[in-house]
């Protein structure tokens, strides 16, 4: 017992800011140019069609990317370049935060009076996203001093949280989840699965992306998406939930 005190004054504090500051160890939005005849090698690379060719121009579906940086890797002349000065996940965000504690902290205080209440569902995920949600409640990124919480019925919860492809097993599930929802009530698209869609293909078994079924208000890319990401998305739910109960 005694050693387990010790460790616990000795060790400093883990719990990091959150913030959009970028790692370089992230791969972030694609920029650069080059011809048609090199964009129609990245796109054609691409695993789940996100990279796009008009001519000599191109975009990219950013709720599709996986950000896998095949498309990087088949620009022969090196034209195209990961910017990796931003976090994947930030042009993604409908709601930018300078200070994502203290607005939400506001937020629940004026409006909602308690915790903010999230309910997931897995749509036929891999898990990937799953370990990263679990993650988000440990020392190091302490979801619960904003004070947003997971609950188990979507009856209790301001806001639906979607991992995976949409099966359709679950396709049922998702749209009476969103029914049970009390009003006024938010959706994210977590993951590349839940946003995009494409990281199964068409099958007999996939529905695809959960704005097929539901309307979603944010979605976070990534395959899987950062612990950081999805904190932020929530961050912006509890804004997104503040005008809306005006």
């Amino acid at each position: 017992m005694f050693k387990v005190l010790e460790r616990i004054f000795k060790d400093r504090l883990a719990t990091e800011n959150i913030s959009l500051s970028a790692s370089d160890r992230y791969r972030g939005p694609i920029e650069g140019s080059a011809n048609s005849d090199v964009l129609k090698e990245c796109a054609a690379v691409c695993p789940v069609k996100a990279f796009n060719v008009s001519g000599d121009k191109y975009t990219v579906d950013y709720k599709k990317c996986i950000f896998c940086g095949r498309c990087v890797e088949a620009c022969a002349n090196k034209a195209i370049d990961e910017a990796r000065l931003r976090h994947k996940h930030e042009d993604a965000l409908p709601v930018l935060i300078e200070s994502g504690q203290e607005v939400l902290q506001e937020v629940l205080k004026e409006k909602l009076g308690r915790s903010l209440h999230v309910r997931h569902l897995d749509a036929g995920s891999c898990n990937a996203c799953d370990f990263e949600m679990g993650a988000m409640s440990n020392p190091v990124y302490d979801l619960h001093r904003y004070g947003v919480h997971f609950v188990a019925s979507p009856r209790h919860a301001d806001m639906l949280m979607v991992t995976g492809v949409v099966t359709r097993n679950l396709e049922q599930a998702l749209k009476m989840s969103y029914e049970a929802l009390p009003e006024p009530k938010l959706v994210m698209a977590c993951g590349a699965c839940a946003a995009g869609g494409e990281t199964y293909g068409d099958t007999y078994a996939v529905v695809g992306a959960a704005d097929k079924l539901v309307p979603v208000d944010i979605y976070v890319p990534g395959c899987p998406p950062r612990p950081t990401a999805m904190i932020m998305a929530l961050l912006a739910a509890a804004d997104m939930l503040k005008d809306r109960m005006k």
